[in-house]
């Protein structure tokens, strides 16, 4: 178990905020004390040396928990690292975040997992976990996974590079019958991807970037994700469906309420925001997997969020250098930078009329925190932790590459003006971010731990 440092021992007094937590939406002020939230309350008189923020009537919301993210470390750092992304999330408004094994070496086994704990300690400037990777032959690792330290094993079924790749069916079979955590999946299938790559090899035909939904179409995807869901069903498995993308795999899905699923899905804010219609523009920059897909796709994943067959949403940020994306197609890798501009684009959701801000920090802190059990965060509660974000109504955000905080440099939301603004940004009680700076040298970043 961590401890509360002693330097987190300030006091600060948020003051006419709009607290945005459990469904409602009421003016309230709070007392950060620590690391913690000490006081809410609809009028707390100021204490003597008290550090005072006047919110202004600014939405206060939990800190987005990121349950998915790629921030290359170790052994992809000329791509990003732990510490320069976990800069842009907070800057996002992300105070926790949930990071993917697929870096080199592979995090599949308890020393590799040991090796990126010890870098978020030094550099994160945001809470931290990390995935297991499942490989077809650590069934051991998986069972020997401590349920309070670990957010859950990542599966790569049918669509990955590496030793990550698991799809024969009995490693299937043993993971979903013996993880003691949650099991997530990156599902696609890889057989229907190369048999549609090998129709274009066939007739002559070089793909691009347009062609890249109808490669890695829905097809591939409700075959592999149905496959996971099956499995979980029989194996009564708690299992996450990450980046659903297409409008047919939400039938595989529930509503009601998260608490009592065993099976959930999660959708992408760049799956929310962008469509097939962007490639012409926007080309590589959105290559991502499972694929960007149709303005039908899109329009039903934004439905399925209001009615609860997306429980959550996430960024899978996952970022490459601007030269490598300027590659032809077939060899420009998949994702794409968006921890930053993630809760910017769900307030615009917000400012249309698609989302409302409530239903927005339901799906980015409360979900998460329920899913994946996570102690004391993810709610503006009395007693939890003080990751929270001010974000303004009334003051746009114009986005460019060159104001962008990742590691790459550059951002798909280039050119974009949000009707919103991340104002600032609290982790475990320090002001991370404020007035567009990042405010921190010394991480104030903690473990996440799981109560399971």
């Amino acid at each position: 178990m961590f401890s509360e440092l002693p330097f987190l021992m300030n006091e600060q007094l948020i003051k006419n905020a709009l607290v945005i937590n459990a469904g409602l939406s009421m003016p309230a002020d709070v007392r950060i004390r620590g690391a913690r939230i000490e006081r809410i309350a609809p009028d707390i008189p100021a204490k003597a040396n008290e550090q005072v923020i006047d919110a202004k009537g600014a939405w206060l919301l939990p800190g987005m928990i990121d349950d998915q993210v790629h921030f290359r470390e170790p052994g992809l750092t000329h791509k990003g690292s732990i510490a320069s992304e976990s800069r842009a999330a907070v800057a996002g408004g992300i105070t926790s975040y949930m990071e993917m094994p697929n870096v080199s070496p592979a995090s599949t086994n308890m020393a590799a997992l040991a090796h990126k704990y010890a870098i978020a300690r030094q550099g994160s400037l945001a809470n931290y976990a990390f995935y297991l990777g499942a490989t077809e032959d650590n069934l051991e690792d998986i069972k020997a996974l401590d349920p309070s330290k670990i957010c859950g094993v990542k599966v790569f079924m049918g669509a990955s590079t590496g030793d990550l790749l698991v799809e024969h069916p009995q490693a299937l079979e043993a993971i979903f019958r013996e993880s003691p955590v949650l099991i997530v999946t990156h599902c696609e299938d890889g057989r229907r991807i190369n048999h549609n790559l090998q129709m274009y090899r066939q007739n002559g035909l070089t793909p691009g970037i347009l062609d890249h939904a109808k490669i890695r179409d829905t097809e591939a995807c409700y075959a592999s994700s149905s496959y996971a869901v099956s499995l979980a069903k029989q194996y009564r498995a708690q299992l996450h469906v990450l980046h659903i993308t297409s409008e047919k795999e939400l039938s595989l899905f529930s509503t009601g309420n998260i608490r009592n699923k065993h099976i959930t899905a999660e959708a992408c804010v760049h799956h929310l925001w962008f469509s097939q219609d962007d490639y012409p523009r926007l080309g590589n920059l959105i290559k991502c997997n499972p694929a960007i897909k149709a303005a039908s796709d899109r329009e039903a994943l934004l439905n399925a969020v209001q009615s609860g067959l997306i429980d959550i949403i996430a960024t899978d940020h996952a970022p490459h250098t601007w030269s490598e994306k300027q590659q032809a197609y077939l060899q420009a890798p998949a994702g794409l930078p968006l921890v930053e501009h993630a809760l910017l684009s769900l307030c615009e959701q917000v400012h249309h009329n698609r989302l409302s801000i409530e239903l927005v920090a339901e799906k980015t802190a409360h979900n998460p925190a329920i899913r994946y059990g996570i102690a004391d965060r993810g709610f503006i509660h009395e007693g939890y932790f003080a990751d929270l974000v001010l974000v303004s109504a009334k003051h746009s955000t114009e986005v460019s590459h060159k104001t962008c905080h990742y590691h790459c440099g550059w951002t798909p939301f280039n050119g974009t003006r949000f009707s919103s603004r991340i104002l600032t940004t609290w982790v475990n009680g320090q002001v991370v971010f404020d007035a567009g700076k990042l405010t921190q040298s010394q991480t104030p970043a903690m473990p996440l731990v799981f109560n399971r």
